[in-house]
């Protein structure tokens, strides 16, 4: 039986001409197996198809190719490795061919394992990645909801502030008008003087005389009648106030207007002292819905 070169055992296993003889010389000519290693490493290579160009000094022919000059390996160590691979019988052959598909299923194995434990790896990555942006999402969520729920608790506590500052303006003043008319229990409206009627004369009209106070009677929608007391100066808007603070539903959805002459008063007008809208120093108000 003829022998068989390493390159012609590769050749003879299904591997090309190019790849073998590539692989056999960078591999350092140190056999058949080792060949096959650098196949496996190798078999991604855009260029593993690429015929091999030897370099000077590179031992050609029927022998596998040693890599001549290596510091690793002299002259007389190639020609010796090269001796042990020219040579293989028919049962050699067969075992060396099952050895090495053995080891290349091996090899595959081990890479689609690694693959496979990267590709877990990453999948781990992504789905921590994942989770820590959800985290910091609902954080900041719940943060947003925080800051909505002070801004608010603040505002209703400032709301009740002013209620409360209110009644207690209205407190006050009913205390100064009973110590005002000498009374210790509720303060009794005051009568409403008649206004008086001063006849023409023919020397001019008298000077108009002035108000501190305006008391009102107010008519609520379900017909309770409210009379109360107002400095002359000032704004409709407390009027408004202390109507809304009297009734039970305690809405603002309403307007104040006179009968005689008829007027509805306006948004505009509340900023008005009472002096200035004709109510002075005593009116009737109606409680209408807008």
């Amino acid at each position: 039986m003829a022998e068989m070169t390493a390159l012609e055992t590769m050749m003879e296993m299904g591997f090309s001409q190019t790849r073998a003889e590539k692989a056999l010389a960078l591999s350092g000519n140190q056999g058949i197996e080792k060949a096959m290693d650098w196949l496996i490493e190798h078999e991604d290579d855009p260029n593993l198809d690429e015929p091999y160009v030897a370099s000077q000094g590179d031992v050609l022919g029927t022998t596998e190719k040693p890599e001549i000059g290596s510091a690793e390996m002299t002259f007389e160590e190639n020609s010796e490795q090269i001796q042990r691979n020219t040579a293989l019988s028919e049962d050699e052959k067969k075992e060396q061919l099952k050895r090495l598909e053995e080891l290349m299923k091996q090899r595959q194995l081990e890479r689609e394992e690694r693959e496979k434990k990267d590709e877990i790896d990453r999948e781990k990555q992504r789905r921590k990645q994942g989770q820590e942006l959800s985290m910091i999402r609902q954080k900041m969520q719940e943060e947003e909801m925080r800051k909505i729920a002070e801004d608010r608790r603040k505002e209703k506590l400032e709301d009740i502030r002013a209620k409360q500052r209110v009644r207690e303006k209205i407190e006050r003043d009913k205390a100064e008008r009973a110590l005002k008319f000498g009374s210790s229990g509720p303060a009794a409206p005051p009568p409403v003087p008649p206004t008086p009627v001063v006849p023409q004369s023919s020397q001019g009209t008298p000077a108009k005389r002035e108000y501190d106070e305006c008391r009102l009677q107010i008519r609520l929608l379900d017909g309770t009648q409210l009379t109360q007391s107002f400095k002359s100066r000032e704004q409709l808007a407390a009027v408004r106030l202390y109507v809304q603070l009297q009734q039970q539903d305690d809405t603002g959805n309403f307007n104040l207007m006179t009968s005689f002459p008829r007027k509805v008063f306006s948004e505009e007008d509340m900023e008005k002292p009472l002096q200035e809208l004709g109510l002075v120093p005593s009116a009737v108000l109606f409680v209408c819905k807008k």
